[in-house]
């Protein structure tokens, strides 16, 4: 899209829970905001829903931008290669590219969820000179628990995949811990199969492309494998600092403190 004149400001919209609070707080504040959400076409349904309920509540519209190749399209013209934590293509192609073209050359004011309790953390998002990055939660001081107030007190809450998950992204997101796998076979066998069927290992050199680097999906969702990824989240609940119980995974692993370079675009 060729710059048009306009000046842009833009929040684009994960599915997740500081990205849609960072909506919420900015909706009266910057009336000619617009909203935005990058659809790998590989997304929970959960997303979706939550997504369809934030709409309603912004009474705009969340326009979603799509690549014009899908992920299971590249994923062939790279002969099986999986993204990974160290070759993103899949943010790169379906995530970041989409919301570039749609900016064009117009200068464009992008607001970014990054709270205030977390100003250290990086990620992988636009470089383009003319997407000037904000960070409205880290000048004004927001925090998880003000995040958590703004979406009870919008009425929204949480995803729904906040129950057994910690982040937003695609249902196969290599970021995703092992009881999170476990969370997608349990809620959604479908799309944990649909993942597995991706995983491939070439005869000739054994070379494997696994979502995980120590062991395949179908290692994954053996009983004994499920019984022992249970049993070490379990120990770690009840080490968790937190006295409470049934925490969701959002709480229990402070979201992304473990994974400082996740893609700010897929997991706000």
């Amino acid at each position: 899209m060729m710059a048009d004149g306009r000046t842009r400001h833009i929040v684009s919209l994960s599915g997740g829970k500081d990205s849609t609070a960072l909506a919420i707080y900015l909706r009266d504040r910057i009336p000619e905001l617009e909203y935005v959400f990058c659809d790998t076409g590989e997304e929970l349904p959960e997303t979706y829903e939550y997504l369809e309920k934030l709409e309603v509540f912004l009474g705009k519209e969340i326009k979603k931008l799509k690549a014009r190749q899908s992920f299971e399209d590249m994923l062939k013209a790279r002969r099986g290669f999986l993204p990974s934590t160290q070759v993103r293509w899949c943010t790169e192609y379906l995530k970041i590219k989409p919301f570039e073209e749609e900016i064009g050359d117009s200068i464009c004011h992008n607001y970014i969820g990054i709270r205030a309790d977390e100003n250290h953390r990086k990620g992988y998002i636009s470089t383009k000179p003319n997407i000037l990055a904000h960070y409205p939660f880290i000048e004004n001081g927001i925090t998880k628990e003000d995040v958590f107030r703004i979406l009870e007190e919008s009425g929204l809450g949480l995803p729904k995949y906040y129950l057994w998950r910690s982040r937003s992204g695609c249902y196969f997101c290599f970021f995703q811990q092992r009881i999170e796998w476990l969370g997608l076979l349990e809620h959604h066998q479908d799309l944990f199969e649909r993942a597995e069927k991706f995983e491939k290992e070439d005869p000739i050199t054994n070379k494997r492309y696994t979502w995980s680097q120590r062991e395949s999906l179908k290692e994954l969702r053996s009983y004994e494998r499920q019984r022992e990824i249970k049993d070490e989240h379990q120990r770690r609940l009840e080490t968790s600092k937190s006295p409470r119980v049934n925490l969701s995974l959002a709480e229990v692993f402070s979201d992304n403190e473990n994974c400082q370079e996740c893609c700010l675009i897929c997991h706000l």
